[in-house]
Formats: structure tokens, C-alpha cells, sequence
């Protein structure tokens, strides 16, 4: 007697019989499709809004470059009180090999004000510095609207806003004055954003001499910036506290401002983390909600596997006929997910001026996890409806 052999189907042949079962039931795959949609839209979003964010940052760094170097007076060490840098700080950092350019700035006592009815107490959080010519140059600053001090400003009672301070003075032009001290100053111009020098946004910048004709400022910078070869940087680094105060080099402060940016792109991914988790929380009820699906489609559907059986279809064959279709309705939803947490990404970069990243990665990771949670939601539901017996399966009404 010949033994009978299944028939053995072939992938295309799975596939049509798990799209069979799925349109038979289309608004139940469609809601069940849905829950991994959202699981996977929230967890592409999260990834590429977070590395637009990144990458604007690190574009931005790029552009300004990483060979700034910013030195500050420090404290005495018994007393916590400044030691001032020398007035030839600026000069003596010119010296050293590698540097291009050097210029300083000196904090002084004085207030600005909208005009001379506001409070002194009322600062606004903007600080007058005194600042050297090269002060633009060496930070790659531009000026927004107006002019930067000359020769001859730098001696008269003429002011340059940054963009900050600008901002909380209510101006947007230069064609004002502003009270600093007890006298009026003209507004010379407004600079543009610093990223790497924020503190110099937040100021009123007026020239050395007539810091110290108009504002009895002593004349001893408070910080001074320098920009090296990039080669040079760390050599740079190391010789300029002993070079700007060769008596108390452990009183003073040197730092790379770009190390700030970098600090901010990596924590623009600060939150990736607990987004993500919420994505995945979301994608674990669509996967609980395919796992549901493909259960009461094994039981409304006993008498179907109960006449594939007896007709010849194996064990193996059922199980992978309910495996394909709760592959195929988690495929549905995460092509769904990755279509609407790209666009998301796009929209959201398009309306806050920033370059829309989707990592390569984030979608791979998307393609398996949604395979890995079709396989694992509907790897019960399959086993379950192969051990129907054909029997049990065509009497059940």
C-alpha cells in the first residue's frame, strides 16, 4: 500500500491563505493592526525627532568649530575672593604657538536699563562687559542689525546689545539709547546668536576706554577667548593658565565652550530612553491585541482547521497557516507605524527649523521588532489551533 504524502505548500502559497483569513474578518485586523501602528509610529518618532535635535546641534558645532578655548578669573583659594587677570592677558596669549586669535572681556559694577525711570535693582539679568575690538573675530560673531565698535565708539558712551539682552530691552533696532550707569548710551548695534559664547548674548558690550572713563571699570578683564589650530588645542590648552597669570596659574578657570554643545546634543536623547519605553509599552497591548485576534479566529474557526485536518493538511501546516496571518497583521501595522512616525519626524523638524533624521537603524529595528511581535503574538494561537482534533473540530456547532 502507497503511504500518502501532504501536500506541501509553498510560502506563496501560506501567504494567500493568511490574507484569505484576514479579509474574511477586515475590521478586526484592522483595529488589531492598529495597536502596533501606534507602538511603532511612537518609537520612530521618539528616535528621529531626537536625532534631528542631535543633528542640528552637531551641525551647528561643525560650523563653529571646536578650537575655542575661553579662560576665566578664578577665587583665591582662603578667602573665595576673584583674582583678577592682568590687563595684558589677551596679548600675553598671542605668544603661545598655535593661537590665532585672542580678545577679552571684563565685567563691570553697571546696570542696564530700558531709560533712567526703571529701578537699578531691575537688571534683567544682562551684564555690562567692557570688551577689546577683536572680540567678533575671534568668536566668528556676526552683527544682526547696525555696527560693531571702532576706534573711535570704543572711546565715546556707545553700546552693542547681544541677542538676549536686545531681547529683554525691547529692542530690535539700533536707533535707541539705553541707560547704563548715570548716562545715556547710543546702541551701535545688535549681534547675532553665540552659541558657543552665551554669556556674551546676555550683555551690554561698550569699548575698554570708555568702560573705564564712564563706568569706573579698573580695566582687568574677567575672561579672555582664544582660538588655536585645531591640532593645537591641547598644548594650547595646558600652557594658558601659566601663561595669563604666570603667578597664580591655580587661579584660573580654562574651559572648551564647544564641550557644552556637546553635552546638549547628547542630552537632546536624554528622554529617548522613557519615550521608547512608552512605544514599547504601547506596542506590547497591539501585541496582546493580535494575540487576541488570532485566538477567537482559532475558535470561530474550528471547523475550518477541523476539514483542512481531515482533508490532509499536517499539524505544521495549520500552525503555520495562523502564524503567517498574525505575521502578516503585525507586518500591516508596523509598515503603518514606520509611514506615520516618519511623516510625524518630517512635520515636526519642517516647523522647528531643524534637519529631519530618521536613523537607518531605527528603521530596521522597527522591521524586526514588528516581525519578532507577529511571531510571538500569534506563536500560541498557531500552536493551539494545530493540536484541534479533526474529529472534535467538525462536531463542534
Amino acid at each position: 500500500m502507497t503511504r500518502l504524502q501532504p501536500v506541501r505548500l509553498r510560502p506563496a502559497d501560506m501567504a494567500r491563505l493568511g490574507v484569505s483569513g484576514l479579509r474574511a474578518r477586515p475590521l478586526r485586523a484592522l483595529l488589531a493592526a492598529l495597536g502596533i501602528a501606534v507602538g511603532i509610529a511612537t518609537m520612530v518618532t521618539v528616535v528621529g525627532i531626537s536625532a534631528s535635535s542631535q543633528e542640528r546641534l552637531l551641525r551647528q558645532l561643525d560650523a563653529l568649530g571646536t578650537n575655542l578655548l575661553r579662560v576665566e578669573r578664578g577665587d583665591n583659594l582662603f578667602d573665595d575672593e576673584p583674582v583678577d587677570l592682568p590687563t595684558t592677558a589677551a596679548s600675553a596669549v598671542r605668544r603661545i604657538d598655535g593661537v590665532r586669535k585672542s580678545s577679552q572681556t571684563g565685567e563691570t559694577e553697571a546696570t542696564v536699563r530700558r531709560n533712567d525711570l526703571i529701578p537699578t535693582s531691575v537688571s534683567l539679568g544682562i551684564t555690562v562687559r567692557a570688551t577689546s575690538l577683536d572680540l567678533l573675530d575671534t568668536l566668528d560673531g556676526r552683527v544682526r542689525a547696525g555696527a560693531w565698535l571702532n576706534p573711535a565708539t570704543e572711546r565715546h558712551p556707545v553700546v552693542v546689545l547681544g541677542a538676549v539682552a536686545a531681547e529683554r530691552l525691547g529692542l530690535t533696532a539700533p536707533d535707541a539709547r539705553v541707560w547704563i550707569g548715570n548716562r545715556w548710551f547710543s546702541v551701535a548695534g545688535i549681534l547675532d546668536r553665540m552659541p558657543l559664547a552665551e554669556e556674551i548674548e546676555r550683555s551690554a558690550l561698550v569699548g575698554f576706554p570708555a568702560a573705564k572713563e564712564y563706568l569706573d571699570f579698573d580695566g582687568h578683564p574677567t575672561t579672555v577667548y582664544e582660538r588655536s589650530a585645531d591640532e593645537s588645542v591641547e598644548s594650547v590648552r595646558e600652557a594658558l593658565a601659566r601663561t595669563v597669570n604666570p603667578e597664580r596659574p591655580d587661579a584660573v578657570k580654562v574651559s572648551r565652550p564647544s564641550d557644552a554643545l556637546k553635552a546638549k546634543a547628547a542630552a537632546a536623547g536624554a528622554f529617548t530612553g522613557l519615550m521608547l519605553g512608552l512605544g514599547a509599552v504601547a506596542l506590547f497591548v497591539g501585541a496582546v491585541g493580535v494575540a487576541n485576534t488570532m485566538v477567537v479566529a482559532v475558535l470561530e474557526r474550528r471547523k475550518e482547521i477541523g476539514l483542512r485536518r481531515s482533508l490532509g493538511a499536517t499539524r505544521g501546516q495549520v500552525r503555520a497557516q495562523f502564524l503567517v496571518e498574525a505575521l502578516i497583521l503585525a507586518v500591516l501595522g508596523g509598515a503603518a507605524g514606520v509611514l506615520a512616525g516618519t511623516l510625524a519626524t518630517l512635520v515636526y523638524a519642517a516647523a522647528n527649523a531643524l534637519p529631519a533624521v530618521v536613523p537607518m537603524w531605527a528603521l530596521g529595528g522597527a522591521a524586526g521588532t514588528t516581525v519578532a511581535t507577529g511571531a510571538l503574538a500569534g506563536l500560541y494561537p498557531a500552536i493551539r489551533a494545530s493540536r484541534v482534533p479533526p474529529t472534535v473540530a467538525l462536531s463542534t456547532q
